[in-house]
């Protein structure tokens, strides 16, 4: 398979590394008894973290991928392929 890079992924691979960092701190936390509502706060931050790396790879993927694969639309239709990437960014 050829290598598949886009200018975003150094962005998803920081969030994701940030996302770790709090996984492992939630780990800790609660190996150390901490109290619960410190807790959910950093599993917050995890969620977070993984919900906006997802978020940043799918647009990526509309916007890069998808583009090619379609090609040139014309206007009414270009239309309907905006409002889908628009829309998608509410998951």
């Amino acid at each position: 398979m050829a290598e598949h890079r886009h200018d975003t992924h150094p962005d998803i691979i920081n969030r994701l590394k940030r996302a770790e960092g709090h996984l492992k701190s939630v780990i800790a936390m609660i190996e150390d008894g901490r109290p619960c509502l410190d807790i959910a706060q950093q599993l917050h931050a995890v969620e977070k973290a993984i919900t906006n790396a997802k978020r940043t790879l799918i647009q990526d993927h509309l916007d890069h991928c998808l583009e090619d694969t379609v090609g040139a639309l014309q206007h009414d239709q270009r239309r309907s392929l905006d409002e889908f990437k628009l829309i998608t960014k509410y998951l």
